[in-house]
């Protein structure tokens, strides 16, 4: 992660999805509600499916997507001891490089708690 921190790149990166939004409303509208849809409580509550989204952030390597989960995960009342337990799956299930990321996580997640 650069200097200017995971708060800086969710703005950034909010900035230009307004962009998209404007310019593709039909596209961003329909994404909005699929992520809307998927994150609704049901079976499982709005907690536990922004733990997966972050776990699948954190494989898949996307520095933006973990920002956003961690913020989410805060105004959600995670705890650290719960992030800490569903990165270490992750780890066992990604390795090295996913370890490098949990990092990251943890890192975003400190700093949307702060």
């Amino acid at each position: 992660m650069s200097d200017s921190g995971y708060k800086a790149l969710t703005a950034a990166i909010s900035k230009q999805t307004a962009v998209l939004r404007a310019d593709q409303p039909e596209v961003m509208k329909g994404f909005g509600a699929m992520a809307n849809a998927a994150l609704q409580a049901g079976t499982l509550d709005a907690k536990t499916k922004e733990l997966v989204a972050l776990a699948v952030s954190v494989a898949v390597r996307c520095d933006p997507c973990i920002g956003f989960h961690a913020r989410s995960l805060v105004k959600l009342g995670a705890t650290k001891a719960e992030i800490e337990e569903m990165l270490a799956v992750v780890v066992y299930m990604g390795g090295g490089p996913a370890l490098m990321y949990a990092a990251k996580a943890l890192e975003a997640f400190g700093e949307f708690s702060a």
